[in-house]
Formats: C-alpha cells, structure tokens, sequence
C-alpha cells in the first residue's frame, strides 16, 4: 500500500470513519509528507485506566494499523501525567485519580496487546511526562493564556455540570489544554481518537497554529456498539469483546449481538468487501453470517484455524448440546461441601459464576443453571456425587472433589 498516490490514499483511509478535519487538509499533508520524503505523524492519546482492548477500541487501533502499512509513524502516547488528572470527557461527576503503581501496570498491559494489532517497527511509544513534568508555573500559565473558559465551557459535559451546579475542579478544565500540548510537543500531523474525543482533538489544532505550528488533522473513528447494541462498547458495563480474550470466549459472544448490528461489526471490525457482506446479509441466515462474522475478526487476533476451532467448538456446546472440549476445573475442599452437599446458590459464588448470593439466586430463578445436563431451579443444597459439570448461561466449569471419600 505503500505506493499509492495521495488521493488513493486518503480514499483508502476514508472507510469506516466517521469525520475527518479536514479532509482536504489530510490531501494536503499527504502530499506534503511525500514531497519532504518523511512520513505522517499519526497520534493516538491513551490514558491508561481500562487497559484491556476490546473491539471497540480496536478500531481506532486497526485505522492506525493502516496508517502505518500506507508507510506512516504511529506515536502512541501514554498519559501517564494526564491520568493522574482523569479525561472527565463524558463523566458527570470528577474521576477517580490513579497512582504511579496503577500507570505502570496498565501501561505495560497496553503494550502487550498492541502487538496483535500495530506494526513495533512503525510504532513510537512516548509518555506525556516527560514534558509535562518539568513545566514550571510560568510555562502552565502561558499555556492558559492561549485558551479562555468560555472556549473550554463550550464542551457539552463540562456545561452540563456547569449549569447542574456539579462542581468542575480546575485541574479538569487543564485537561484539555495538557491533551492539546501534547501534540505540539510531538508535532503530530493527525490525531486519532473516537467521536466522544472531537473537542480535545480539536484544542490541539489550535494550540498548534498559536505555536506556529501546522495544525494536525483531526481523524475520528465512531463508536461501536457493545453487545447489548445500545450502549458503547465498554469493559465496565461487560458488554464488550476483548481481542486478548481465548478464541472460544470471543466467538461465543459474538453470536449474542443482535443480527441488526452484524453489518456494523462487519464495517468496524474486519476488512471484508462490504457489497459482499451486503449481498449475503440479505441472501444467507442470520446465524451463517453471524458464524462468518465471529470467524473473520477473531481470525485477525488468533489466526484462521484458531477462528475455524472456535465455530466447531460453539457448534459442539451450543447446537449439538456437549459439553466444552475445555474448561476450567474447579476443587472442592471437604470443607466446603460437607457430606457431598453444597447450597446451589453458594457453589455459583465458589465458581465465581455469580458476584452475590442474590445474582445467584435470580439466575437459579431464570433456569440458567444446569447440572450435568439438567437443568436446576432450587436454590437449596444440591448432591455432588463425584463431581461434575455445571453450566451457568453459556460459561461452563468441571468440579472436583478434594476428597474422593465425599
């Protein structure tokens, strides 16, 4: 890809994107980059507060990993500085700030899932301490000087609390700013981010030409959906995909996403010629598509065969009605199952397939629960045996006893 003119260019970075500002101006520094002989400097900020990816974040990170096959430089930069302030973009409330030891992990969990997307050889790994660290008072306050409240009032959230009587702390209307200068720091020609993050991406554009700068592209992606299809992708309201997670977790969520978002996923997540998803959307079934689908994007994280395994595996379990070829294996002490007996609901806390007695309970109501096959709807004590497999909704687990005299 590296050979393409600059429209082809930017006509191949123009799928799945939801606002690019400008596009004539990313023509422009295209052209520019090719004529310097230097490529684009392509910034993505990352706070490193939920460091586990999932699809949704995956497609910002898949728009970067074209970016640099077209021949341009990634610079992923850790906020690191910036988290100990929190991005309040969309909080209704101040965030939790994290410590030092909180950064390093989720930094350095970042980095490991990077690889299954980005190129190491086009990625540029920067933390924003090290120039924000060494500001001193003087050099923060000609930063503010660049800026006024009414400009930063202007985001919906903060005029939301403003006007809400739900205080804004100071070092939250810095936030912006500190993004902002972030990209002069790194001279950035474009910036990605999501369409949540359109005003701190455009903050640094300005801040730019006020240091006589060019000002970078803002390039936004848009926000997938989760798996419920109406909120967000987001690890905290367990509706999401993460591309670490094994090839048979990925594959058996994916089959709950409702079939009105399969084009989406298919538009978001892989790479595949949407007249063809087109014209088998509206030919094939629904759970072939969705089997297409669940094989395409977990073959970009685990290989094709992993993907194919995955299917036969969901067919195995789900279709066929047998048990998993692998799950995770649970003892129990003598302890904790006297006489061979456990109360069903507790066993669903010991396997850790419910947080609370009462989340127990309600799934035991609903009928989700089955042992060895059969299906359980008392809560009371239930007779182990020698074991064997309980299933809770689509999550399986195989019990031992520690104690083969129970």
């Amino acid at each position: 890809m590296k050979n393409l003119s600059p429209q082809e260019q930017l006509a191949a970075l123009k799928r799945a994107s939801a606002e690019i500002i400008s596009e004539q101006d990313l023509l422009a520094r295209i052209e520019l980059c090719q004529k310097e002989k230097r490529p684009m400097r392509i910034k993505l900020g990352l706070d490193p507060t939920a460091p586990h990816i999932h699809l949704g974040f995956a497609v910002v990170l898949r728009k970067l990993r074209q970016f640099q096959d077209l021949g341009h430089q990634v610079v992923l930069l850790i906020g690191d500085f910036t988290a100990r302030v929190g991005d309040p973009t969309g909080r209704s409330e101040t965030r939790k700030v994290l410590t030092a030891e909180e950064i390093e992990s989720n930094a350095r969990t970042y980095r490991d899932q990077l690889s299954l997307i980005l190129d190491p050889e086009k990625t540029e790994v920067r933390f924003n301490s090290e120039w924000l660290l060494p500001m001193s008072f003087a050099d923060i306050l000609g930063l503010t000087s660049k800026y006024t409240v009414a400009q930063l009032l202007e985001r919906d959230d903060f005029t939301k609390r403003y006007k809400g009587g739900i205080p804004i702390g100071v070092h939250e209307l810095l936030y912006p700013l500190m993004q902002g200068y972030d990209s002069v720091a790194l001279r950035s020609d474009v910036e990605m981010g999501g369409t949540d993050q359109k005003f701190n991406n455009l903050v640094g554009r300005v801040l730019q030409r006020e240091y006589e700068q060019l000002p970078q592209i803002v390039f936004l992606m848009p926000i997938l959906e989760g798996l419920d299809g109406v909120q967000k992708m987001s690890k905290s309201l367990g509706n999401y995909v993460g591309i670490a997670e094994p090839p048979n977790e990925m594959f058996g969520k994916l089959m709950s996403i409702p079939d009105g978002l399969m084009r989406r996923y298919f538009e978001l997540c892989t790479e595949v010629d949407l007249a063809e998803v087109d014209r088998r959307l509206a030919q094939d079934h629904p759970r072939d598509n969705k089997f297409w689908l669940g094989r395409e994007i977990i073959s970009i994280y685990h290989g094709a065969a992993a993907a194919q395994s995955a299917q036969d595996e969901f067919v195995k379990v789900f279709s066929n009605k047998e048990n998993p070829t692998e799950m995770p294996v649970v003892p129990l002490a003598k302890e904790q199952a006297p006489e061979g007996k456990i109360g069903l609901a507790r066993l669903l806390m010991v396997c850790e397939m419910a947080p609370s007695n009462k989340e127990a309970r309600r799934l035991i109501e609903q009928g989700a629960v089955q042992w060895n096959g059969v299906k359980v709807t008392d809560p009371g004590e239930l007779a182990l045996a020698g074991g064997g497999v309980l299933k809770v909704g689509r999550r399986f687990c195989r019990l031992e006893l520690a104690d083969p005299a129970l």
